[in-house]
């Protein structure tokens, strides 16, 4: 990978951010930008070939009533005006396989699906088998469209996840 990376994410504050942060540092602080979504149009993805999208399926946005929506609903409408030629996207998202196992890392599998509609490169998928869930919108074939992340309940694996993960990206990334 020889060209910086895009890493869009939302929500900010909280542990989005902390994993897209820790994304930013498995890559190459040097290699990639972090940049808040709810602050992004789709022109800032023009400065990339090579763009990670992170979001949470339930986060501080849900339960914060001074927020009207969340930053990925916000940013929705700009999918359809992203040039998508020439650039490759990679998710990761962040859930819950205790409290939420039937929507585990939903909002990846949202995004994913808009992303490959609009007929979008999407890399680094993720085998399923690692993961205890009941169901998710994530999975694409068999597999995880994104990386999952659950903070609340295998912190201790995140970090692994991510070093395998971005290991993978290095050698798709163009």
């Amino acid at each position: 990978m020889k060209k910086k990376v895009g890493i869009f994410y939302g929500p900010t504050g909280g542990k989005t951010e902390k994993v897209a942060q820790r994304v930013r540092k498995a890559i190459g602080e040097d290699m990639a930008d972090l940049i808040p979504i709810k602050n992004s149009k789709a022109a800032d993805f023009d400065k990339y070939e090579n763009i990670i999208l992170g979001c949470s399926t339930i986060g501080k946005e849900t339960w914060d009533a001074e927020r009207s929506k969340p930053d990925w609903d916000l940013f929705r409408p700009e999918f359809d005006n992203i040039n998508y030629e020439g650039k490759t996207f990679a998710l990761f998202g962040l859930g819950n396989h205790v409290t939420y196992a039937a929507m585990f890392v939903n909002a990846i599998g949202f995004i994913g699906k808009i992303l490959l509609a609009k007929g979008a490169n999407v890399v680094g998928r993720v085998p399923t088998c690692e993961y205890t869930f009941t169901d998710s919108e994530a999975i694409v074939g068999n597999e995880f469209i994104g990386l999952p992340i659950d903070e609340d309940f295998e912190p201790e694996l995140t970090d692994r996840r991510i070093k395998e993960w971005v290991g993978r990206l290095k050698t798709l990334f163009q």
